[in-house]
Order: structure tokens, then C-alpha cells, then sequence
């Protein structure tokens, strides 16, 4: 029986790992078809030179923002990483639509395959400074509660702003008309990082570049070229109603995006100024 039992085990281990395997995201590059962050980024700053002195000025002002409730709150939420439907929720004010696998299934896909393309960037660059933490170096506690799981794991580059600030990039190709709310969103929960000790703004500046470079990789494939145009026509479809943004449909059946002016409304050929076309502004002259 228990032989019986040991092979069932076996199966069930098996079927499991099959099927990781097949929901596992493939990503547009591999790592080493990436630039590599650690050939570019510059060291992080020396604890006795002027940069470092700076970071410890940002260092005291992130405690300063957690007499703040609202502050400190979102800060914490920020610090969320492995539930991505909570992630992309941060963002859903600022977006002016909430992200999910079943409503969006196209931005979902375009956010998840980017994120497994550009997340790994920063590990070899990570491990190799291996920079002490702030709570680390004062022995602080974090609002976040994050003390375990980060002591010991280098802080620079911050994954968590090299990831908030790819979202905010790829959000804003999708939605450029809300770049501004987008960005604001993104350069806050860069700076959560630094609220709650996780990091230095150093290296929450660093991973803003950082996350430049992947995005800018990623415009390299087709792959993902094709997938930010049905992200692009996904939330004009989900938008249109509310914005005034007409989409059409072309024979395949999918939605492609009408050309219309600043205010929404849709144009033919004729009409000269700022357009928004493809989901990008460009002028008529």
C-alpha cells in the first residue's frame, strides 16, 4: 500500500510540474540578448563619498513621509510583489482601467511577458555589489515587514522600481493620452521603495534607467510589437465609452484604432493638427 502510494505521489508530482511548464510566460529575449545592466550602470555610491551623503538625506526624508498614514500606507501596498493582480492594480486610477487576466486578457499578456523579459536584468548586477540595505545599515525596522526576506540580498539595483517603472513605460505606449497620471504613479511607488528602507534613492534612480533600457529592448521585438497593438485596441475597446474613442473592425476581427484629435473625436484624412493614431500622437501638417 504504501509502495501504492509512493508511485500515485509520483504521478501527481509529475502531472505538476508538466503543467508549470506549459503555463510558464516565454519571454520576448532571453537574458543574454538583453544589454547587460552591469557593463552600464555606473558602481553604486562609495558610504564615505559626497552621492552616498545624499542618499542618506533621501534616507532620513522617507522616514519623515511615515508620519504620514495615507503615505505609509501606499508605501506598503507598493511593496507588494508577487500577487500581479494587485500590482497592476496600483495603477488602475492612473490607468483609467483595472488590469486582470479574464477583462484584459491582451494588456495582461503584454504586462506579464514584458515583466519576465526585463525582471531577470538586474540579478547579476544585484549580486555582484551586493550593497547593504538601509534598514540593514542602521538595524531600522520597515514598515513593510520585508526584514527577512531582504537581509542579505544586495540593494542595488531596487527590482521593485525596475519593475513599477517598466509598468508605468508600458502602460503609458498603450494609454499615452494618460502618460502624466501613469508616470506620477510610477515615480511614487519608485519612491515607496525609499520610504519604507528598502533602498537607497541611488539605486531607485539607477532602476528608472534601468528599466528604460529593457523597455527600449523590447521595442527590438515583434513579438511584442504585435502585442501592444492589441493591448493599444483592447483599451480603446474598454475605454471607448467612457472617452469617446471610437474603434473599428477590421476583416481578422480584430479592433483597430481609429485616428481622432485631442478631444476624441474620430477624423478622416482631411483634418490637419495633433492626431492620435495607433495609439501615438503625431501632427498633420
Amino acid at each position: 500500500m504504501k509502495k501504492i502510494s509512493l508511485i500515485v505521489a509520483g504521478i501527481v508530482i509529475a502531472m505538476m510540474n508538466a503543467n508549470a511548464q506549459t503555463t510558464a510566460v516565454q519571454p520576448y529575449f532571453e537574458l543574454d540578448q538583453l544589454p547587460k545592466l552591469i557593463n552600464i550602470m555606473p558602481e553604486p555610491p562609495a558610504f564615505d563619498s559626497p552621492e552616498f551623503a545624499a542618499d542618506v538625506v533621501r534616507y532620513c526624508w522617507g522616514k519623515q513621509q511615515r508620519q504620514d498614514p495615507d503615505r505609509v500606507a501606499q508605501a506598503i501596498a507598493d511593496a507588494e510583489w508577487d500577487d500581479h493582480a494587485k500590482l497592476y492594480g496600483l495603477w488602475k486610477e492612473a490607468f483609467g482601467l483595472e488590469i486582470n487576466e479574464t477583462a484584459t486578457p491582451e494588456i495582461w499578456k503584454l504586462l506579464e511577458t514584458s515583466l519576465a523579459t526585463t525582471d531577470p536584468m538586474r540579478k547579476e548586477t544585484k549580486a555582484h555589489y551586493k550593497r547593504q540595505r538601509p534598514f540593514e545599515r542602521y538595524d531600522d525596522t520597515m514598515p513593510s515587514h520585508e526584514e527577512d526576506e531582504l537581509r542579505g540580498e544586495g540593494s542595488y539595483p531596487s527590482g521593485h522600481s525596475l519593475r513599477g517603472w517598466g509598468i508605468s513605460l508600458l502602460l503609458a505606449q498603450i494609454a499615452p493620452g494618460r502618460a502624466d497620471a501613469i508616470f506620477k504613479r510610477g515615480w511614487d511607488y519608485c519612491n515607496s521603495r525609499v520610504i519604507v528602507g528598502a533602498h537607497w534613492q541611488s539605486d531607485v534612480d539607477n532602476s528608472r534607467t534601468a528599466a528604460s533600457i529593457g523597455f527600449c529592448a523590447l521595442q527590438g521585438s515583434e513579438a511584442f510589437i504585435a502585442q501592444m497593438k492589441k493591448a493599444q485596441n483592447e483599451y480603446v475597446a474598454k475605454t471607448q465609452g467612457a472617452s469617446g474613442i471610437n474603434a473599428t473592425s477590421t476583416d481578422d476581427g480584430v479592433k483597430s484604432l481609429r485616428t481622432y484629435n485631442l478631444h476624441g473625436q474620430s477624423i478622416d484624412n482631411s483634418y490637419r493638427g495633433i492626431v492620435i493614431e495607433e495609439g501615438k500622437k503625431s501632427i498633420r501638417k
